[in-house]
């Protein structure tokens, strides 16, 4: 399936002990984030009543199933304190009973409130549940990050590879193009095109991956200059294969060494251009879940440390994580790396 340098390869990576775990902490808490609702949630995993079982969080269901008298949402938190259903049913929380938009504006004293029993890490300036909200933005994040270093991955590949392949007036031609568009200040596209549609997470991934394939267009585009004018690439051209075939088949494979090395640190710089953007107020939509907007909140709350004390210990960890993953991959990469890896 692997060839004997892929095979090569990942046994190094291995070797590398600080980013090998660090990629498995990083995929598991990436895996488990996919299933925040099971894990912090104010709706109940299942809940039975009157010898019938429900199941909250995958499913609606009114009042009036539960003897209220609406048909919107049933609020569980407080139905679990109402002593008829208490007579009448029982419920499972998640191991962390809140939503991350469901404010707990019937605590004493104003928000933030402390960490406590109830919220672990305490709540933010409108009174939402920290942890909750840092679990969900992660998944956000992550989510964001990783569809942007994909599509900005495929983008540069094609694009660059064109130029490189082709050569000429394709190349030059692109290049100019390609310089005026990154010469366009990034945050201000982002403002206008914002203020123009209003921000969403589709709209502001499309803005992000308009810029971030052109730095790894340059790689790709060398690579192929490099690679186009080999013997085997010569030898598939004598023999008839068409452009498309050699394009994918035979220069692609072999030009794949700086998109691996670079994507883990493209992740890193998408988690932090969305952050920042969240801090800036130019990010996603409120009330969605964000690291960003949580370090503004402790910005303006600095009698309340827990919020940027918590943030940016997540935010700390993950960009870690992430960055032992990408000098791992670029170390396993490196030919002469099989000398220093112990």
């Amino acid at each position: 399936m692997f060839s004997e340098l892929t095979k090569d390869r990942l046994r190094r990576f291995r070797k590398i002990r600080r980013a090998y775990y660090s990629l498995w902490i990083l995929g598991i808490a990436f895996f488990l984030s996919l299933f925040s609702e099971f894990i912090a949630n104010d709706k109940p995993l299942y809940l039975r009543y009157q010898g019938k079982s429900y199941f909250p969080v995958l499913f609606f269901y009114s009042e009036q199933t539960f003897g209220g008298k609406y048909k919107t949402e049933t609020d569980y938190l407080a139905l679990k304190e109402d002593e008829d259903f208490q007579k009448q049913g029982s419920m499972i929380f998640p191991v962390i009973p809140h939503s991350p938009l469901h404010s707990y504006l019937n605590l004493a004293d104003n928000p933030p409130h402390p960490p406590s029993r109830a919220h672990w890490l305490g709540t933010d300036a409108i009174a939402r549940d920290i942890l909750t909200r840092l679990i969900y933005g992660f998944r956000i994040c992550m989510t964001f990050s990783l569809c942007l270093m994909i599509m900005g991955a495929i983008l540069g590949i094609i694009i660059g590879g064109i130029q490189g392949y082709l050569g000429g007036v394709v190349d030059i031609t692109a290049q100019r193009l390609i310089e005026i568009w990154s010469s366009l200040p990034f945050l201000y596209v982002v403002i206008l095109v914002g203020a123009v549609y209003g921000r969403s997470f589709l709209l502001l991934l499309i803005i992000m991956v308009s810029f971030q394939w052109i730095g790894l267009s340059y790689y790709m585009r060398g690579e192929f200059y490099r690679l186009k004018n080999l013997t085997y690439v010569t030898a598939a051209k004598a023999l008839g294969l068409g452009h498309v075939r050699i394009f994918f088949q035979q220069i692609l494979p072999n030009a794949l060494t700086p998109v691996i090395t670079i994507m883990p640190f493209s992740l890193i710089g998408g988690i932090t251009a969305l952050t920042a953007l969240d801090f800036l107020g130019f990010g996603l939509p409120p009330p969605a879940p964000s690291w960003g907007e949580l370090l503004s909140q402790g910005l303006d709350n600095l009698y309340a440390p827990w919020i940027v004390i918590s943030t940016v210990a997540a935010l700390f960890i993950t960009l870690l994580l992430a960055t032992f993953i990408g000098e791992g991959v670029r170390e396993a990469f490196d030919p002469k790396s099989e000398y220093r890896i112990e």
